[in-house]
């Protein structure tokens, strides 16, 4: 990484270039009111290998049948898998959010506790959607890597990580907890709208002084 890297200055700077931006899936539905934990962990499970503009609108069309545990539970398979059509493997995550629902019923009451080792028990759900869910419905620090957070932070320098679950690891020991959440939020974004995975907006990028540029070989 640069010498003069400061993370805490380049997520300020990436903050106002994301603005005319749509911003991230699950901030997103949190500002509709979609933001219990459960209606988080769910989007999270919709979003896995699906585009953010897929997300939205199959969130919404199921919130308005069914948002909470008792809600889904009570859905047959029949009846959730049309409702996330246009989602990635609709029936296995349809089977995925049921048993979710019915677990939460029997093992917790109905109320979902806010525990990533409870989250990450249940089945579907691995680190990213149990820290991202964590991160936005309930504010407590979590770092969510996906691909874009995974390739920006890679390319900067600021880590060298073959996998997301290895950069999310790394990051947990370098980022201050009061930017967790903010990991995310700008980053996913940025590396969408900005620093893509195929030629990235170099010339314009907001913190190219502190990029180190690994693996760039053609930008705009």
């Amino acid at each position: 990484m640069k010498p003069n890297f400061d993370l805490d200055l380049v997520l300020n700077a990436i903050a106002p270039a994301i603005a005319p931006f749509p911003k991230a899936a699950m901030f997103e539905l949190a500002e509709r009111g979609y933001k219990s934990l459960f209606e988080q962990l769910i989007s999270c499970i919709i979003s896995i290998r699906t585009l953010d503009e897929t997300t939205i609108p199959v969130s919404l069309r199921l919130f308005d049948v069914a948002r909470t545990p008792e809600q889904v539970a009570a859905l047959s398979p029949e009846e959730l898998i049309p409702l996330l059509f246009g989602t990635t493997y609709p029936d296995q995550k349809a089977y995925t959010m049921i048993g979710i629902a019915r677990r939460i019923i029997d093992d917790f009451k109905g109320e979902l506790p806010a525990d990533y080792d409870v989250l990450t028990s249940l089945k579907g759900v691995g680190p990213k959607c149990a820290n991202l869910a964590l991160g936005v419905a309930t504010g407590l620090a979590a770092i969510s890597v996906d691909v874009h957070v995974h390739r920006v932070v890679n390319r900067w320098g600021y880590v060298s990580t073959k996998q997301p679950e290895q950069t999310l690891k790394v990051l947990e020991t370098v980022v201050p907890q009061e930017r967790w959440i903010d990991i995310n939020r700008l980053l996913m974004p940025f590396g969408k709208h900005i620093c893509t995975g195929n030629l990235p907006k170099c010339s314009t990028c907001p913190v190219l002084e502190w990029c180190e540029r690994v693996g760039v070989e053609r930008s705009r």
